[in-house]
């Protein structure tokens, strides 16, 4: 039984073992790299981490605009007045006209002095509900609004970034893959010549000694092979660069680089091309609205809009409208009945800095960086295009220099069998 036990314990890890050779040998996709890449390279990681920054800005922004509690004592402990004044409230920011909700109730004891009659309430004491309405300055946009709205634009331009760096990064990545499968099959092809200029080597060797051919197409055949040696040597230096390159987006589980491994060389008939690809329409707009360094900058600039606003906002006077109930309870206290009505109570409050330059400053630093961002958005924009332009120029150019290529290999394919030949 055991014996049996251990065969089966053996079979399973052999199993494991012939499942991970296979999975490490076989040959390395495209789409292996970008994985790797995009879940562990440290610019993607980064990216990440500062967008997560940007969400904790969010988050803190609409802290302006939490419940807020308030307490307040007053006890007269010495002297002629033993007054006791407690106060307790709750108020809230609102977004509509910059509004502030309250509410506050307070309790007093004892005597006060008459400058500060207002402490009196009732024996049950006095709550008070009221709301503040901001009708010039920050009616449309103050301090806590406008950073709510800005970091909000700044998470978007936060996922913008995630999605330009992962874009660049995994472009990166598949040039890094391609150029080592290229460096790879060109060091495979000039191994061939070697192995067939060695071949042909055997053969006239034998042809010098029974005097069918002179001893000089030995010597001219050993300068082909130190030719191709030569070539195989830099090959494989460029092959070894080549996967150092890699390396540097192909990670492991951990992030750390993984030097891939030549045996996971994929085929020539795997990577060449079956079908002639079709060269895409130019539609500028299109590509315009979608590349994340163009959405970039538009983010910027509406948060340069919003600061251009908040400047303007501080130019403007203030005068805010306040509604307030006042409603006692319980039995009259030492304030006397002038304590025991409800009183509903409208006010006005009005001030308007004399010298603003200040506010004007910051409007003009705001405008100017608008005015940069435009400038710099037109510019972007010109780039973008003929980047476009010449990128479909090359990719023109690749299809025929693709067409050539597959010609010169058919004539490097009878070039081969002929030298095979001789």
């Amino acid at each position: 039984m055991r014996r049996w036990l251990f065969i089966l314990l053996l079979a399973l890890a052999t199993g494991a073992r012939a499942d991970e050779e296979v999975l490490v040998t076989s040959p390395l996709t495209p789409e292996e790299v970008l994985l790797a890449s995009g879940e562990h390279f440290p610019g993607i990681l980064k990216a990440i981490a500062e967008r997560r920054a940007a969400e904790g800005q969010v988050t803190e922004a609409l802290g302006a605009f939490d419940l807020v509690f308030k307490g307040d004592s007053t006890t007269w402990a010495d002297g002629y007045y033993d007054g006791r004044y407690a106060e307790g409230g709750v108020s809230r920011a609102l977004r509509p006209l910059g509004a502030e909700l309250y509410s506050t109730y307070s309790l007093s004891r004892g005597d006060f002095p008459i400058y500060q009659d207002e402490l009196f309430t009732n024996e049950g004491g006095d709550l008070k509900l009221g709301v503040l309405f901001s009708l010039l300055r920050d009616r449309d946009i103050d301090e806590r609004r406008f950073r709510e709205f800005d970091s909000r634009l700044a998470l978007e331009q936060a996922d913008l970034e995630v999605l330009l760096t992962r874009v660049g990064v995994q472009q990166q990545a598949l040039v890094a893959y391609w150029e080592w499968v290229a460096a790879g099959q060109q060091l495979d092809i000039y191994e061939n010549l070697l192995s067939i200029a060695l071949e042909r080597e055997k053969g006239l060797e034998r042809e010098v000694e029974s005097g069918r051919r002179a001893e000089i197409f030995l010597t001219e055949n050993a300068q082909n092979i130190t030719r191709r040696r030569t070539l195989v040597t830099t090959a494989e230096r460029d092959f070894r660069r080549a996967g150092n390159r890699l390396a540097f987006f192909l990670r492991d589980d951990s992030g750390l680089p993984v030097i891939p491994d030549p045996a996971r060389l994929p085929h020539p008939e795997v990577v060449t091309p079956r079908e002639k690809a079709a060269v895409p329409p130019l539609d500028i707009p299109s590509t315009l609205e979608k590349r994340p360094e163009l959405r970039i900058l538009q983010t910027a600039m509406q948060r340069a809009v919003r600061k251009v606003e908040l400047s303007e906002n501080a130019l403007m006077p203030q005068l805010d409208l306040n509604f307030e109930l006042s409603q006692p309870f319980g039995d009259i206290g030492e304030g006397g009945v002038s304590r025991d009505e409800t009183d509903a109570i409208v006010g006005l409050t009005f001030s308007v800095p004399l010298e603003r330059r200040a506010a004007r400053g910051k409007l003009s630093q705001a405008e100017a960086k608008l005015e940069a961002l435009r400038a710099e958005q037109r510019r972007l924009e010109d780039q973008v295009e003929i980047e476009l332009r010449n990128i479909l120029l090359e990719l023109n150019i690749a299809l025929r220099l693709m067409e050539l290529a597959a010609l010169e290999v058919d004539q490097s394919e009878i070039m081969r069998r002929a030298e095979v030949a001789r």
